[in-house]
């Protein structure tokens, strides 16, 4: 599958490292907004085409699918363009800026008969699948506990006066859509839409969340989820359930599950796991593709969209708006 790529930053530097280790992955083209920038990052990953405008490449006929890594804020109307010309989208998280951006690009996605999929590379680890695995022996599950807590490196130049992209609310980020979306998307996947929430956070001068914390309530359990860019935890996550624990190391990355049991046991059922996740996205996505799929059944579309109706009733209480939040439909009240 040749790719595109849209957005020449970190991430997009590992997610073509990710796709070479990939059978079936080819990277064909590089959308930046300068070409110099293009044509330096194209070279540099050895792309054979370069494009500065998103319709270009999107009607060019060079390339079958996007990565799109852009800030948040572009996401939903760049891979709406891509799907109008039948391309497979593969988009970062969060997906877009709300929960109206997301149901417009499924909406795209079906219309055009292609496949669309938010990139969270957790959830498609071995070691979720081990969690999906072996719930049942929690017994019944009463509680979802689960801390993504991490010191931004550009924290500290917001400190000192320079407010970078992800402090920046016209982009639509802040600690709950970079950070807090990790302990959201699995405790979708596994028990879906919640009935209420609670919402609280710490709101910075520039208009995003530096951290926070939020309650979620379902039908016969709860689900407590802490984030922050501001601090860090070391906290591991935890699905308690009336016979057993499960104990997550990390629940970005899933490093290590066990279970302990309330007779004193502990079972160990990590699986075998490759050091970063990103191939096993990429993996899924191939795959899906070629079968014609249009979404995955672990990072489905219900999933993504659960999620961000969760994110913005959050921000919603917290009164925490962007500028996305305005365009194109009325009402988003700040507390």
């Amino acid at each position: 599958m040749r790719f595109g790529v849209i957005g020449t930053n970190w991430i997009t530097e590992e997610f073509i490292a990710a796709g070479r280790e990939v059978s079936g992955f080819s990277l064909a083209a590089v959308y930046s907004r300068t070409r110099e920038r293009a044509e330096q990052f194209a070279e540099k990953h050895g792309a054979p085409h370069v494009f500065t405008d998103v319709a270009r490449m999107a009607e060019s006929g060079v390339i079958d699918a996007v990565y799109i890594a852009s800030p948040n804020s572009f996401h939903a109307r760049q891979a709406i363009l891509c799907m109008e010309h039948g391309l497979h989208v593969l988009c970062e998280k969060p997906m877009a800026s709300h929960a109206q951006e997301v149901q417009a690009m499924i909406t795209a996605a079906r219309e055009n008969g292609v496949l669309l999929m938010e990139a969270v590379k957790s959830t498609l680890a071995p070691n979720f699948q081990a969690i999906r695995d072996n719930l049942h022996k929690l017994g019944k599950i009463r509680k979802y506990v689960a801390a993504n807590c991490q010191y931004s490196s550009r924290y500290d130049a917001y400190k000192n006066g320079t407010i970078l992209n992800a402090f920046d609310p016209a982009f639509s980020n802040g600690a709950l859509m970079d950070i807090g979306i990790y302990c959201l998307y699995p405790l979708a996947v596994l028990f879906g839409k919640p009935i209420s929430i609670k919402a609280e956070a710490v709101l910075l001068e520039s208009g995003v969340d530096g951290e926070g914390s939020i309650l979620l309530k379902y039908e016969d359990k709860e689900a407590v989820v802490i984030y922050s860019k501001i601090t860090d935890s070391y906290l591991p996550a935890e699905i308690q359930g009336e016979t057993g624990t499960m104990v997550i190391d990390r629940i970005n990355h899933l490093t290590r599950i066990e279970i302990r049991y309330r007779d004193g046991r502990v079972e160990d059922v990590t699986r075998p796991q490759k050091p970063k996740l990103m191939p096993y996205e990429i993996e899924e996505f191939l795959a899906l593709a070629k079968a014609g799929a249009l979404e995955s059944a672990t990072n489905s579309h219900e999933s993504s969209l659960i999620t961000m109706e969760i994110m913005d009733e959050a921000r919603r209480q917290v009164g925490l708006v962007f500028p996305a939040d305005l365009e194109g439909r009325e009402g988003f009240p700040a507390r």
